[in-house]
């Protein structure tokens, strides 16, 4: 006669945490109902008492019990699988995934990105690795491995080997003399164009203007000036763009701070709006300019658009230093020097200048 079906002596730890299974219970009714035909079973009750108790079918009961008495706890939280075998090897599945995340055009495809049916498609026409694998099979893979479909996102560093440097004269800057810094950038052109507006009418009779307008105001230049001491903002609105109508904008920010003291202004394109005879004006007693080239974008609290033109000094078009630095000794223009001072977000902008205004 063959011997009954019982577990194994439990260990102190077994016991401890079957108990608190039972008697806390469990979010899975697995593990919960397991521990009871574990505990029940060292408890010295037969397979068909256990299997009466927790309403199971005894070849189940004993099939639990030998998995104990095998692999331990481990027993509670049983790893079935159901379905046909898996026709995807792991290789296969990291082969899929290079395939989806490689851009089709440098797999030799007519296209420039992958659809889930066209990636499948590709997938079986392999030459000597065939997949076979389906759209929805294909994409629940994806998901699983984290691979979703998104847009191409750009981005764009400064090319300059002296960036750093430059930054951190900026930093300098604004750490010394914060009062005294400004920023300006020129937005434009801006379109006048008329905008829907709002208002209480009768329901579903809204105000209904025609769609068609005439541009009979042209367009305008924004230029933007911000004081970083004061958190101050302002502009200036022109018609055209040219180095007259920057020049007043500068003047705007010396007028800000009128005692006659430097004052450092971080701007962009300068010498794209600043021709000879502008450049003569200001040399001549307006406004002392000095300037430095950065390629990085963003500005302190203000938005600047890249360029790639190069900044040269106003009255050459290229750059002198023995002229600057001739015209800063008789002006009496005020150049910081670099301080190795780790740069700030607020000091980034896109082919910025620094200039000292006398």
């Amino acid at each position: 006669m063959a011997e009954p079906v019982r577990v194994r002596r439990l260990t102190d730890q077994e016991g401890q945490r079957l108990q608190q299974i039972v008697r806390r219970g469990s979010t899975s009714s697995v593990r919960y109902r397991r521990a009871m035909m574990l505990l029940a079973s060292a408890g010295g009750n037969r397979v068909p008492v256990i299997a009466q108790l927790v309403q199971a079918d005894e070849d189940t009961v004993r099939d639990v019990i030998h998995r104990f008495n095998e692999i331990g706890l481990a027993c509670l939280d049983p790893q079935w699988a159901g379905g046909r075998p898996r026709q995807l090897s792991p290789d296969d599945e990291d082969f899929v995934i290079q395939t989806a995340t490689t851009r089709p055009a440098k797999l030799g495809q007519p296209f420039t990105r992958w659809s889930i049916r066209k990636l499948a498609a590709y997938l079986r026409k392999i030459h000597g690795r065939i997949i076979r694998i389906g759209r929805e099979a294909l994409r629940c893979l994806l998901a699983r491995r984290g691979i979703t479909f998104q847009r191409t996102k750009t981005w764009k560093e400064s090319p300059d080997p002296e960036r750093d440097t430059k930054l951190d004269r900026i930093e300098h800057v604004l750490d010394r003399f914060p009062d005294r810094v400004f920023a300006f950038a020129e937005f434009g052109p801006l379109g006048i164009r008329p905008i829907a507006g709002s208002g209480w009418a009768e329901q579903r009779c809204p105000d209904r203007l025609p769609a068609t307008y005439h541009r009979t105001h042209g367009v305008r230049y924004f230029r933007g000036c911000y004081s970083v001491g004061d958190d101050r903002l302002w502009g200036v609105n022109r018609r055209k763009k040219g180095a007259a109508n920057t020049l007043a904008a500068l003047k705007s920010i010396r007028a800000a701070r009128s005692d006659g003291a430097p004052i450092y202004v971080i701007m962009d394109n300068l010498s794209a709006n600043a021709p000879a005879s502008e450049a003569r004006e200001a040399s001549a007693g307006e406004a002392d300019l000095f300037q430095q080239q950065l390629d990085q974008t963003g500005t302190s609290n203000m938005t600047s658009r890249p360029s790639s033109s190069s900044h040269c000094s106003p009255t050459s078009t290229k750059p002198n230093p023995e002229i600057v630095a001739r015209d800063a000794a008789l002006s009496g223009l005020i150049v910081t020097r670099t301080v190795p001072t780790r740069a700030s977000a607020t000091a980034r902008c896109t082919n910025a200048v620094s200039i000292a205004l006398a």
